[in-house]
């Protein structure tokens, strides 16, 4: 007995040993392995790279930017039943364990030992707090061990030791924070809310069960259970979460059973710019974001844009500039040809959807013509994909009329049958008819291009931005990258330098033959008046309302070029213009939306603008981080009302223009739209001071205006300068667009006059001399003088001496002999 004893001691006493030098080696082979672990409460700083949003001004989603499709959620914005079905899916006892689960991992040795030699894989037996680790501490790690075959149960060791200090350190709501905003479901989506968003276009909250369940299953592997590839083992996998919430309780058993009898409907979400009518303007925001702060924060950082755009105005825009740049095609381009030419088999459709169309113009089908005739064609619309991504059965055709195509002539004539035109397998673009739904009319992309910005003249917040045609086609943006000569639309600001230095509306300056001195070597400039004619002495306005080019030059060298040039640098037109006569008449180069926001500082009574696409900017934590409105709230701070007075915003913008001289030069802009070259433009109904611009030989066309409350500016030409033909003039190509956009745009708004600055003087005079005159009188309108400043009481013209060789100074009666036309556009 005493022998069993102390047999059995020394037993106990090795088998101590043993165990002493086990627990050693493992101590060792732990703190080896532990020795470089990541530290883990770097989690406490985690910002994981989150997909920066776009919105309009009224907060519609415009575009989505990131290298990983994420939104952080916190957990409390996260529906109780979406934390359930994936504790349900993927660790069930993780709000009682410690961070690994002994019955998870005793569950899975059952398993590997049941399944041995199988070829199956072994069952997982990793918690969500080993799966945080992983994901955010060992990824590195893992990538850099996966040639050894050793690597796989040392990361097991590394992630239970980091989930058991995570445990510690965190609480099981911020454990499961982290992972449902970290794990990987495919189709780019990092994050369960951005899983919600671009499987099914809904928000968290608004996931069915079976769409729950579905999201939940994904991360076990989401090429394995791909929606449309492998949609039997997606269905399997999603019930199977579905039994296990059964099981936990989490959902009863007749909703589970009601869910798993559904099918998996996914809806892709669209990607990039998702306003169709924005593409331009939404990559300038894109651009301008960028410029600010870098790329890795536009894709990364989460930021939260809010643009000035106002959707429907872009819309109107976009549809005002698409129809005036058609209609121009359809009169002076003749039809081009098909897009592309495919042979006609047993199965049409399938050869047209290979046709890539444009996809930025919803309203326009390709179609491929089936049968050409004399009255009609047969056409068939390339088919539509379905949400997989497979070709629909469905084949639809349709009629296109000869009637809706006499714009398409061949060769410079007028078809007399589709035949002229089309033929059996030409590929073409197509659009429904208005005016007979079911029949269709035949499209072309124009080759000329045009620009449309819209502006907030108080603010310059830019409401509307169409750069082109057609992003798709041309992602070059007209309104801000094209820099054009302005023709005439530059001949405000240097009127209004003159009205600003001592000139009035009523000041008269000769229109007749100059001749100017170019240096040696130049030759001669001999300015001419648009139609070739000249006028005798014009008054300001009639310089304006009537685009004289020769008095306007005259007015220029009387006023001297240095301060024309200033002013153009102070309006923002050009940085730095060279003071050259020719400038006078807009021969420098700069861009719609710089003319824009020019005119728009006119419009607001000569406070300096910077426009902007960017309302303000904020952090993933929603923390301003930009904002373009720069002035002082004095009051904005005041927590409650206490009787004391309203806010007032501090306006410490430039003064770039004394308010009355821009009244005066708007109420001349307004003797444009009533008398002179944009009369069309009077069909708006509403006060509208503007200016068109055309420039030599028609290659580049403008109209830019505003009303009390919108500037807009509108241009028009081929992106390489040519003619556009004669007679295609700003108010007869760019004035066109500008009428259908203002008025849709203020359709729904009430009339508003020009507002007039207190201590201005309205004084009649004769239009046409200069001179005070009867209120009333033949010919008198009254006009805007500044205090101290009054009509002439003699008839003075500039520049009379040098052209016709008399005085000055002319008496009025002497006047009466000088011809007054009409006429003179540029």
């Amino acid at each position: 007995m005493r022998f069993l004893v102390k047999f059995f001691g020394y037993l106990f006493g090795i088998g101590a040993i043993f165990a002493l030098l086990i627990a050693a080696g493992v101590w060792m082979y732990l703190q080896d392995l532990t020795k470089d672990l990541p530290d883990y409460t770097a989690l406490k700083n985690y910002e994981p790279p989150v997909m920066t949003r776009v919105h309009a001004a009224d907060g519609s989603l415009m575009a989505e930017y990131a290298t990983q499709r994420r939104m952080f959620l916190p957990i409390q914005a996260i529906p109780d039943r979406v934390k359930e079905a994936f504790i349900a899916a993927e660790d069930k006892n993780f709000y009682t364990h410690i961070g690994v689960d002994p019955e998870g991992i005793a569950r899975a040795a059952v398993r590997f030992i049941q399944n041995y030699g199988s070829g199956r894989r072994p069952e997982g037996a990793s918690t969500i707090t080993q799966q945080v680790a992983k994901n955010f501490l060992l990824s590195d790690l893992v990538s850099e061990e996966r040639e050894r075959r050793s690597a796989a149960y040392e990361r097991k060791v590394k992630e239970a030791i980091l989930a058991l200090r995570i445990e510690q350190a965190y609480s099981k709501d911020e454990i499961l924070e982290l992972y449902l905003n970290e794990i990987y479901f495919g189709f780019g989506a990092y994050g369960v809310a951005a899983a919600s968003l671009i499987y099914f276009d809904k928000s968290v909250h608004e996931l069915s069960l079976e769409e729950i369940a579905y999201l939940a299953a994904l991360p076990k592997g989401p090429s394995n259970y791909h929606p449309y590839r492998k949609t039997e083992a997606a269905i399997a996998r999603r019930n199977y979460v579905l039994d296990r919430m059964i099981a936990d309780g989490y959902v009863s058993a007749q909703e589970g059973e009601e869910a798993k009898q559904k099918p998996i409907v996914v809806k892709p979400r669209e990607t990039g710019s998702r306003l169709v009518s924005a593409e331009y303007f939404t990559e300038e925001v894109r651009r301008e974001v960028a410029d600010i702060f870098g790329d890795k924060r536009l894709y990364e950082g989460g930021l939260s844009v809010r643009s000035t755009l106002d959707p429907e105005m872009q819309k109107l825009a976009r549809k005002a500039l698409m129809n005036g740049l058609i209609d121009f095609d359809h009169k002076r381009g003749g039809w081009r040809g098909p897009v592309d030419k495919i042979e006609i088999g047993a199965d049409w459709g399938i050869d047209l959807a290979k046709v890539e169309a444009l996809g930025d113009l919803p309203e326009w089908k390709l179609a491929v013509v089936l049968e050409a005739g004399g009255d009609e064609a047969k056409i068939g619309l390339q088919p539509e994909r379905e949400v997989s991504g497979k070709l629909s059965d469905e084949r639809k055709t349709g009629p296109l009329f000869l009637s809706t195509m006499k714009w398409a002539r061949v060769k410079g004539k007028t078809p007399s049958a589709v035949s002229d035109v089309l033929t059996p397998g030409d590929v073409v673009y197509v659009e429904e008819s208005p005016v007979a739904p079911g029949t269709y009319e035949l499209r072309q992309i124009p080759k000329v291009s045009g620009a449309l910005v819209a502006m907030d003249p108080y603010t310059g917040r830019v409401l509307a931005l169409v750069g082109g045609f057609s992003f798709a086609q041309s992602e070059f943006n007209r309104a801000t990258q094209a820099y054009r000569q302005p023709g005439s639309s530059f001949k405000p600001f240097l009127y209004a330098a003159a009205l600003d230095n001592g000139y009035t509306p009523s000041s008269v300056i000769m229109d007749a033959p100059l001749e100017i001195s170019q240096g040696p070597g130049l030759g001669t400039w001999r300015p001419q008046n648009y139609g070739g004619k000249f006028y005798g002495p014009s008054t300001l306005r009639t310089g304006i309302e009537l685009s004289r080019n020769v008095m306007t030059v005259r007015l220029a060298q009387d006023m001297g070029m240095p301060l024309v040039a200033e002013y153009a640098k102070r309006f923002g037109i050009y940085d730095n213009m060279l003071p050259v006569l020719s400038m006078s008449l807009g021969a420098g180069e700069t861009t719609v939306l710089r003319l824009t926001t020019a005119y728009a500082t006119i419009a607001n009574g000569g406070k300096k603008v910077r426009p902007t696409l960017i309302d303000r900017i904020q952090d993933r934590y929603g923390r301003t981080i930009y904002k373009h409105d720069s002035r002082i709230c004095d009051g904005c701070t005041q927590d409650v009302w206490e009787g004391q007075d309203e806010p007032t915003l501090i306006d410490d913008r430039e003064q770039v223009l004394d308010p009355m001289t821009a009244y005066q030069i708007t109420s001349m802009m307004e003797g444009v739209v009533q008398r002179g070259t944009a009369t069309s433009v009077r069909a708006v109904g509403r006060p509208v001071a503007g200016k068109t611009g055309t420039t030599n030989d028609e290659k580049d066309a403008w109209f830019m205006g505003f009303t009390p409350d919108l500037a807009v500016g509108v241009f028009v030409g081929y992106d390489t300068p040519k003619p556009m033909g004669r007679g295609a003039t700003g108010g007869q190509v760019a004035a066109p667009i500008f009428i259908d956009f203002v008025k849709a745009a203020l359709a729904d708004k009430p009339p508003v006059e020009f507002r007039v600055p207190k201590g201005l003087q309205l004084i009649p005079i004769n239009r046409r001399t200069g001179l005070r005159t009867a209120a009333g009188a033949p010919g008198s309108i009254l006009e805007a003088f500044k205090p101290g400043m009054a009509p002439p009481d003699s008839y003075s013209v500039i520049g009379f001496q040098d052209t016709m060789g008399v005085p000055t100074a002319v008496s009025p009666e002497a006047q009466q002999a000088v011809t007054v036309g009409t006429g003179g556009l540029y």
